[in-house]
């Protein structure tokens, strides 16, 4: 099987509000998204999706994934697209770094090995069976009373675990929500206390170290050094996410034991193949993982749902749903849905979502 076209489209996806994170400085109301699909001589098309959100989060951004895909596809042009270790390393050296623009074209190619073998992903990544996977909600920032609110409200549509969104320069109100958020969490819930990288060592360690609260801490800092740092002067388990972009940077927060679990995202660190390495590292460090992408459509989401659920329960924690926060729904019906606050991979061959080409209109590049 070779490849003999790569296509690509554009699509704004507006979100259904405003969003913030980060101790309320990153605003987002809408995501750049980038599809491909890739054709083969054997009649097989796979669909990719690179979606990064906004671009202030990550050094990424929606044009970055088209101008990648310009210069990665034509070398793709010709290979086997199932042979994945060797279509990633021709991006490598057709393009060293920019794992975002890599990662559509891994997934398209995921897809197609998927069809070929007529074998659902999370077969491919090593499941016997597609267990359901917990859905994180999404709490954003406010005053304690709004965030119970928001968790409360999740919680009745089933929501058991929660991101609340938390970080700035007034230690009081931080520490004021994160009292009131554990003290309020229903029975068997969870919660992690997600600061975007808003705080400075000194505020992490100041506030850490007043609360009562032994929820899990993600991305206190900035960098990972400042994150170690934390890490070795505070009692909670920490959650590393936007400081990881290689399997480099996972390896260096073990050996610092900068952390006790990460959020793995495809999209961030270059497609699935690299993502699944990283995830084989995890179970072997003993980390909890949340598996999910950074944005996207239901197709985005679905694909990171395949490896989360090929992920052991002891070694993961739950998935978050980009879609959810869509105003528009490009495949309705399709991919992994939450249904009571769990979410299951479809069981057909490949990722199981397949965009309506002629829906989406002309393609805003083609290679041959």
């Amino acid at each position: 099987m070779k490849i003999t076209g790569i296509n690509v489209w554009q699509l704004d996806l507006p979100l259904t509000k405003p969003y913030w994170l980060s101790g309320g400085r990153l605003k987002f109301e809408k995501l750049d998204s980038t599809l491909v699909r890739i054709d083969t001589d054997d009649g097989i098309s796979g669909w990719g999706e690179g979606c990064p959100w906004g671009h202030t989060y990550l050094p990424a951004h929606g044009p970055g994934t088209r101008a990648g895909i310009a210069t990665l596809a034509p070398a793709l042009i010709g290979a086997d697209p199932c042979a994945l270790d060797e279509i990633n390393w021709i991006m490598d050296v057709q393009l060293p770094g920019h794992p975002y623009a890599k990662s559509p074209l891994d997934m398209a190619c995921w897809d197609i090995f998927g069809k070929a073998t007529g074998m659902p992903l999370w077969r491919l990544l090593g499941a016997a069976r597609p267990e359901a996977v917990p859905v994180n909600s999404s709490i954003s920032t406010g005053t304690p009373e709004e965030m119970i609110a928001l968790i409360n409200a999740a919680a009745e549509s089933g929501y058991t675990v929660h991101s609340a969104k938390i970080g700035g320069t007034d230690t009081a109100a931080d520490i004021a929500r994160i009292e009131a958020i554990s003290a309020a969490l229903p029975d068997g819930h969870s919660v992690t206390f997600d600061v975007n990288r808003a705080w400075t060592p000194a505020t992490a360690i100041q506030v850490l170290n007043s609360v009562a609260a032994r929820d899990w801490i993600e991305q206190p800092c900035e960098t990972l050094q400042q994150c170690a740092h934390v890490a070795s002067r505070v009692p909670q388990p920490i959650l590393l996410d936007e400081c990881l972009h290689d399997f480099e940077d996972h390896l260096t927060a073990w050996r610092q034991r900068a952390c006790e679990g990460i959020k793995l995202k495809p999209n961030r660190v270059g497609g699935l193949t690299r993502a699944r390495s990283i995830r084989d590292f995890g179970i072997a460090a003993g980390w909890r993982m949340h598996i999910e992408d950074v944005g996207g459509t239901v197709l985005a989401d679905t694909a990171a749902i395949h490896l989360a659920t090929a992920t052991r329960p002891e070694y993961r924690l739950a998935s978050w749903l980009c879609h959810y926060h869509l105003a528009v729904d490009p495949m309705p019906g399709q991919g992994a849905r939450n249904s009571n606050g769990l979410v299951t991979p479809p069981d057909l061959p490949g990722i199981g979502v397949e965009p309506d080409g002629d829906a989406l209109g002309p393609a805003m590049a083609a290679y041959r």
